[in-house]
């Protein structure tokens, strides 16, 4: 079964992107893959700096979330926009999951292989897709296949109903496309590689 890694990068307790990621994991499960829902604050990192990663090795809790992104085929990613970009804690986490942790890995390994879908919840009119536009092109450089479709769910402090779902259906059914085909493309992905 394929397995497809959840997170959001945001870590504020009542963040609506940390909702749409919980959304997405039971949406990936009923699509019939396995989907494991964590949350970038157990994953505490320092901002990335070569002369400390020199100095003091890679820290516990980066190799704990790479070896989540080596365990799973594929991710989705719930990103908040800032500033017309995303967040700090979200590239600093996929840095650090970038680093290589022994001396003959291979460069970017933790990424290879991997399908990513993405999806962001704003309160502004454009639901955070200026920021999608640039967290796709970063995940497509290192190597990461994203899929065509995303959501992205404006007018976020009122986008979701009393039972936590999402209250427009026109946006619900982008959500349940964008995971169809993360979970389809993951799935040909992992199969092409197992019979090569």
């Amino acid at each position: 079964m394929e397995r497809i890694l959840v997170f959001a990068g945001s870590v504020r307790n009542q963040s609506t992107n940390k909702h749409l990621a919980t959304l997405a994991a039971r949406a990936i499960n009923a699509a019939g893959a396995q989907s494991t829902l964590i949350d970038l604050g157990d994953y505490e990192l320092p901002i990335y700096n070569g002369d400390d990663e020199a100095a003091n090795g890679i820290p516990e809790s980066a190799k704990a979330l790479k070896a989540l992104f080596f365990s799973h085929h594929g991710l989705f990613i719930a990103s908040p926009e800032y500033n017309s970009s995303f967040s700090p804690l979200l590239k600093n986490a996929l840095d650090w999951v970038s680093r290589p942790h022994a001396k003959d890995e291979l460069p970017l390994a933790a990424y290879r292989g991997k399908v990513a879908g993405l999806g962001a919840v704003s309160p502004g009119v454009l639901g955070g897709l200026r920021g999608l536009v640039q967290l796709r092109m970063m995940l497509g450089n290192i190597g990461v296949a994203v899929v065509p479709n995303q959501i992205a769910v404006p007018n976020g402090y009122s986008a979701f109903d009393d039972n936590g779902l999402l209250a427009d259906k026109g946006i619900e059914q982008l959500l349940d496309a964008t995971i169809s085909q993360l979970v389809a493309t993951t799935r040909a992905i992992n199969c092409s590689s197992r019979s090569s």
